[in-house]
């Protein structure tokens, strides 16, 4: 056994340092133990800016390795809690990992030494009152946040929402520069993008914060705290009909669904007497049949009307009624015009994109024209940053020009649409599908009526 002592310190806030527990002041104090003792070889293990409510530090994790290597023969410490503020794993360091390999522990404030009985006694009694010192902190501080949320203000600290800065005076959340990109985020949503798409869009760091963004109820007004809701004294982003909207979306986005490529109206046709939407159900061996999602009780969420007696439709058949209906609209259409009337987004991913780059375009003017004054290597550093997200956002620019690529075509086949009946039997089920959700918004049956929403009319 080696007779080198381990000097364990921990500091886990700044306001330690008021409190005499800062490393010099440890340091100090265990250095002068050690001359007392006439320990002559010690080793320092410092873990700063680290909680006592886990064992999780680098430094107490290298001093355990040395324990168990034999390096050590005793541990000494300031005061009990620098080791560790749990009973459980105050017990499991001193039961589990120095007694087995006869290493002494000593805490200088409560003057404990484990080499002695009543001093490895003593510890147990101390880390439970340590414990139960932490947890009612711990309880008290629920409780206080409780009653705060509850009058509609911020639980303070970390975890800001992403779009809002927090007031620390008024103790209420403000809506920041981000705030435009959460707005966008759930405009972009309910449009069908998914949260992969509207992050490389918006620029934001990873696909997994605009899933965060979508799913925040603070973004609508409200504080969600312990599983219950509060309304919040902050300005809402968005209104809370569009938040509902949009957790319904993801729900029904959630669903996973056996499509088959061969459904050419999947997603469009909806039950004409409740309202819910309607599916495509093998039947028998004579084909298929959309069927309302009421009638179907595996899928409660998508209920409408538990009694709902909508008769169940051969799907061939409503499909031959859409095509058909799709051609007379078709010429009507190229005679009429009518699609210049056509309302146009409110927004569209691609002005987003240029607007994003035309602002990281002048950041980057004015960052050389400061580069140009006093050349800091910060700011050249700023620059490339800034220069790597430019040619991201025009990565993102050429995708999305793609992804427009086939609105594109149909909308030059919107001028030749009298010729689409000639024409649609060369295109492919997927192709059928894009131009039937091209031109539909929804359909609606009812018996033997079959009622087309068309989004060009």
């Amino acid at each position: 056994m080696n007779n080198k002592a381990g000097l364990y310190i921990r500091v886990s806030t700044d306001a330690q340092f008021e409190e005499g527990y800062s490393v010099d002041a440890q340091k100090e104090m265990l250095e002068a133990y050690c001359k007392t003792k006439r320990i002559k070889q010690y080793d320092f293990y410092i873990d700063g800016g680290y909680t006592g409510s886990n064992i999780d530090r680098p430094e107490l994790n290298r001093l355990i390795q040395d324990v168990k290597e034999n390096k050590i023969s005793n541990v000494i410490v300031y005061k009990l809690d620098r080791l560790s503020r749990s009973q459980k794993d105050t017990l499991y360091l001193i039961e589990d990992v120095f007694n087995p390999h006869n290493t002494d522990f000593v805490s200088l404030n409560e003057n404990f030494d484990t080499s002695t009985p009543i001093g490895r006694a003593m510890l147990g009694i101390m880390s439970a009152f340590a414990q139960l010192e932490r947890e009612t902190i711990r309880e008290r501080t629920r409780m206080g946040m409780k009653e705060r949320v509850k009058t509609g203000l911020w639980m303070g600290g970390g975890r800001i929402p992403f779009g809002y800065d927090y007031d620390k005076n008024k103790g209420v959340l403000v809506p920041n520069e981000d705030a435009d990109k959460v707005k966008k985020t759930y405009e972009l949503y309910l449009k069908g993008y998914s949260t992969d798409r509207i992050a490389n869009i918006l620029g934001l760091k990873y696909e997994r914060l605009a899933h965060q963004i979508l799913k925040r109820k603070s973004n609508a007004g409200y504080i969600c705290y312990n599983g219950e809701e509060y309304l919040g004294k902050h300005e809402p982003i968005i209104s809370l009909e569009i938040y509902e909207k949009a957790m319904q979306m993801m729900k029904e986005r959630s669903v996973k669904k056996i499509v088959n490529t061969d459904h050419l109206l999947t997603g469009l046709v909806y039950c004409g007497k409740c309202g819910a939407k309607m599916r495509y159900q093998k039947w028998g061996k004579t084909g298929c049949k959309l069927v309302c999602y009421s009638q179907q009780k595996s899928k409660k969420y998508l209920i409408k009307d538990p009694n709902c007696d909508n008769i169940r439709f051969w799907a061939d058949e409503v499909e031959d009624a859409v095509i058909k209906d799709l051609f007379r609209v078709s010429l009507s259409y190229n005679n009429e015009n009518s699609m210049e009337n056509k309302k146009q987004p409110e927004v569209t991913a691609l002005e987003l994109l240029h607007e994003q780059y035309d602002c990281i375009a002048n950041k980057i003017k004015r960052l050389y024209n400061l580069y140009a004054e006093s050349a800091n290597d910060l700011l050249l550093e700023t620059i490339k940053e800034n220069q790597k997200e430019l040619k991201n956002i025009q990565s993102q620019i050429e995708i999305e020009q793609k992804r427009n690529t086939l609105t594109n075509k149909f909308a030059e086949k919107k001028e030749k649409l009298k010729d689409i009946e000639q024409v649609w039997n060369l295109y492919t089920i997927k192709e059928k599908q894009e131009v039937l959700r091209l031109f539909i918004d929804k359909i609606i049956i009812n018996e033997e009526h079959v009622d087309i929403h068309y989004n060009m009319m």
